[in-house]
């Protein structure tokens, strides 16, 4: 803006100053003309008095020819000699500052006058030493005049004034009319001296008479009327008069072809007569000495006038020019400072104050305007009224996002009421399931209803994704570590097809964080469903774990169909940060909630593509969320009871462990810690809601810098064994593809590859420190018989009735053995047994059923070898 301020002013100031300039230029210019003028004009002044003087030298010579040469006519011949030599040498002084400046003619001129004035004292000793008659000797002096009389027509060129020019052509007629009296006044005092005139004398008479009248004529024509009245006064008197009377009678003589006798019986008549004609050609010497000096002080005034002139303009442009420069500045200052003030608090506002504004809106929800406090620019122009507007925009804008703050608080209120609806109606559904399951006898029934269990379960993941797209945290918590293997387990629950699911949990002395428990299976959940979806189904989902320096990864390999590599970044760069709800989350739900739960607990979440096909997902788990391995669950000894939680103490989510009911049949069941309230969360424990992952939920990690972590042959699935006519998934070479600092920044870092040893969860789950070969010792010990004899007492079971079918009702805690179950009489080294639920016992059974049954169909198919029923160990059967 500046610029183009100053270019606005500054080019009509160019403009002025370059006409300024030339107008200075100009004058300056003119200066110069009008001195070179001057120079001129004093070098014709003296040529004025040198051809006055000169004019008199000839005339006295033709005096002094006429007379026959006496010495008293040659003395003041030789007197007039001096004083043209001293009017020549004025001339030549003048003449030496013409230039070719002053112009080509007045230099050429000037040179012939040069050359001329030599022939001033040849043309003396001729009229001296030769019987040279008059009438040539007029010739030769004439030509010298002539020549010198030139040079008052060059005065006037080069100068632009009128009365100048004028002035220059008045002096040339009168000098011309001057030298043609004083050629008269020759020839009338020759022909006097001599009686008669010579041939030739009385026509150059004549022509000279006649060549004075007409320069007169152009005298007074080009005069003014003082200069006019000035000759006037001047060429006047009894001399005058008298030589006009002479003249005329001297014609009259000629006429009669008589002697000529001017003035009978004197003897004088050529003095007589040079006397008298000298009163008119002094007259009109006089006069052109005058005019000479008007036109030097016409010359030397239009030049100081052009210099003041030049003076005055060039002081003028300087001043408009810092008169422009300071107005300029001030002008500039008084709307670049606004503007940048402006242009300062406007990029404030949209990068820093309107951001902050709209994230505090978007944070607290309320849809209040706070005040828009005003651009601190006050100035009553456009510049003001911009501001003004800005405002506007800024109030605007902000009162646009208080309104999306408040859709968007509206938007989650909506989501969080339809998911607590959901909640509610799918947990009931669940229970409803539960009780339906309970008393069918029909396997294929209640396998479908295990099925329709199960996609329950599902329903109320994506309605935990729903309260995830809300914003909401998870209403319920655990409050103290869970294993990482339980929380991998629990995630396994969350998906439908588990079966083709390995999970090689190595850092088995893991736990998380309970605050952090619920949403990590959601998360793990949510990856490993999209790895299912989108991978054959005759392949297999490899989990492992590996500790890093930084944390723990948990990696989800498929063997899918991949992803491109702009997918992987795209994909990666909405897990790394998590964007706001938009259209786009609708297609890639799953993705927006990894991202979401992750960022939430600071978990860094990462794809990028096996070498052998398919994607790697990679969860770090940092330090801040895990901690040391939970202690055992003490069990109720005898007669002691445990204080039945609160609810405000006790927030379980999903239990890690305990059976989903929607596990169907041949589920493995992964072990919880032993609890007396491992029971299913009611239903407000059942957070959120979310679409099932669809096409391109996974466009992520981008980068590649190796491959993913070694998998190794498909041990048996968690139904056991091996699901028919799945392929084992190849070990890829285990090598690290990250680095992580502990500053949770950068790559996720590699892991070494899982164990290749089959991993069985019933076994894991039965197994108890009664079977750890380092304690068989403990079987022999006296606390061990002491707790076997006490169990003698409760040989007999207690019930409660009998139910619908026939069956007895259990009394809880009314069979407990006494003291052997008890932590504190129970033997050293020896581990408590865990309390095992009925649901739980419950679910074991069913997989066991669903196990025999499935060994039952393959080895009716085919599929598998009969088995040895009554055989010991590498016995074969018959």
């Amino acid at each position: 803006m500046r610029s183009r301020l100053i270019a606005l002013i500054l080019i009509p100031t160019v403009v002025g100053i370059l006409v300024g300039g030339q107008q200075v230029v100009t004058s300056w210019s003119a200066a110069g003309q009008y001195q070179r003028v001057l120079d001129k004009a004093e070098l014709s002044a003296s040529i004025i008095d040198a051809t006055h003087e000169l004019a008199l030298e000839r005339d006295l010579a033709m005096h002094f020819v006429a007379a026959g040469r006496t010495p008293e006519r040659e003395e003041p011949l030789r007197a007039q000699f001096v004083r043209v030599d001293a009017a020549v040498g004025k001339v030549r002084t003048k003449a030496a500052a013409i230039t070719p400046e002053h112009g080509e003619s007045a230099w050429s001129l000037t040179r012939q006058v040069l050359t001329r004035l030599p022939e001033i004292g040849a043309t003396r000793t001729t009229v001296q030493q030769t019987q040279l008659l008059a009438l040539p000797t007029l010739t030769k002096y004439a030509q010298i005049i002539t020549a010198l009389q030139q040079l008052h027509d060059q005065i006037g060129q080069g100068g632009q004034d009128e009365a100048l020019a004028a002035s220059v052509r008045a002096l040339s007629a009168l000098a011309k009319a001057h030298e043609a009296a004083s050629q008269q006044r020759g020839l009338l005092a020759a022909v006097a001296e001599a009686g008669r005139f010579q041939s030739g004398e009385l026509d150059r008479f004549m022509a000279a008479r006649a060549q004075q009248e007409s320069e007169l004529e152009v005298f007074r024509t080009a005069a003014t009327l003082e200069q006019r009245q000035a000759y006037d006064d001047t060429v006047t008197g009894t001399l005058v008069d008298r030589a006009e009377v002479v003249r005329l009678r001297a014609l009259a003589q000629a006429d009669q072809s008589g002697p000529i006798d001017i003035f009978p019986g004197t003897g004088d008549d050529a003095d007589r007569w040079f006397e008298a004609i000298s009163g008119t050609v002094d007259g009109m010497w006089t006069v052109q000495r005058r005019l000479g000096e008007t036109i030097i002080v016409r010359s030397r005034t239009l030049g100081d006038a052009a210099r003041h002139d030049a003076v005055v303009a060039a002081t003028v442009i300087v001043l408009l020019l810092l008169a422009v420069l300071l107005l300029t500045a001030i002008v500039a200052q008084s709307l670049v400072t606004p503007l940048r003030r402006l242009r300062r608090e406007a990029l404030e506002i949209a990068g820093f104050r309107l951001p902050a504004t709209v994230r505090t809106l978007r944070e607290t929800g309320d849809g209040s305007t706070p005040v828009v406090a005003p651009i601190a620019v006050d100035s009553g122009d456009e510049v003001g009224e911009v501001a003004r507007a800005f405002d506007e925009v800024h109030r605007e804008a902000i009162r646009l996002a208080g309104e999306e703050a408040r859709v968007r608080a509206n938007i989650n209120a909506m989501f969080v009421n339809l998911s607590r609806r959901s909640q509610t109606l799918v947990q009931r559904l669940i229970q409803h399931l539960d009780d339906l399951e309970q008393g069918e006898r029909d396997e294929l029934r209640l396998a479908s209803l295990f099925k329709a269990d199960h996609l329950a379960t599902r329903m109320r993941r994506n309605n935990e994704n729903l309260l995830v797209l809300a914003n909401q945290e998870p209403p319920r918590r655990w409050n103290r570590p869970i294993l990482l293997a339980d929380v991998v387990r629990a995630s396994l629950q969350e998906v439908e097809q588990y079966q083709r699911v390995d999970a090689r949990v190595t850092t088995a002395h893991a736990a998380v964080a309970g605050q952090a428990v619920n949403d990590i299976v959601h998360l793990v959940a949510e990856l490993i469903e999209n790895a299912l979806s989108f991978s054959p189904q005759d392949s297999r989902v490899t989990v492992g774990t590996e500790a890093v320096d930084g944390g723990v990864i948990l990696s989800i390999t498929d063997a899918g169909i991949g992803m491109t590599t702009d997918e992987l970044a795209h994909a990666n760069e909405r897990l790394t940060h998590a964007v706001e709800v938009d259209v786009s989350v609708s297609r890639r739900m799953g993705l927006f909630v990894v991202a979401r739960l992750a960022r939430r607990h600071g978990i860094r979440v990462g794809l990028r593509p096996h070498e052998r096909g398919g994607l790697i997902a990679m969860v770090l788990v940092p330090d801040a969320l895990l901690r040391p391995a939970p202690g055992p669950y003490p069990v109720a000894g005898a007669g002691q009871t445990f204080p039945t939680p609160q609810p405000d103490s006790w927030n379980p989510p999903s239990p890690p462990g305990s059976r989903h009911p929607a596990s169907p049949p041949g589920a493995w069941n992964p072990p919880a810690p032993a609890s007396p309230w491992n029971r299913p969360a009611p239903a407000a424990d059942w957070p959120s809601f979310t679409t099932d992952p669809g096409p391109g939920l996974w466009p992520s990690f981008a980068t590649d810098a190796g491959p993913g972590p070694a998998v190794a042959d498909a041990g048996p699935g968690p139904a056991g064994g091996r699901h028919p006519g799945l392929a084992p998934v190849p070990d890829p070479p285990a090598a690290p593809y990250y680095d992580v600092p502990r500053s949770g920044t950068g790559p996720i870092p590699a892991i070494r590859p899982v164990p290749a040893d089959d991993y069985l969860p019933i076994f894991a789950e039965v197994e108890s420190a009664w079977f750890d070969r380092s304690h068989t010792d403990s079987w022999s010990s006296p606390q061990a018989d002491a707790g076997w004899s006490a169990a003698q007492a409760a040989a007999n079971p207690s019930n409660d009735g009998a139910t619908t079918s026939g069956l007895p009702k259990r009394i809880p805690k009314a069979n407990l053995v006494p003291g052997t179950a008890d932590t504190l009489t129970a033997p050293k080294g020896v581990a408590p047994i865990p309390h095992l639920s009925p649901e739980r016992a419950r679910s074991r059974l069913t997989s066991f059923q669903e196990g025999f049954r499935q060994a039952r169909t393959r080895i009716g198919a085919g599929d598998l070898p009969p088995l040895s029923l009554g055989g010991g160990i590498g016995e074969e059967g018959p």
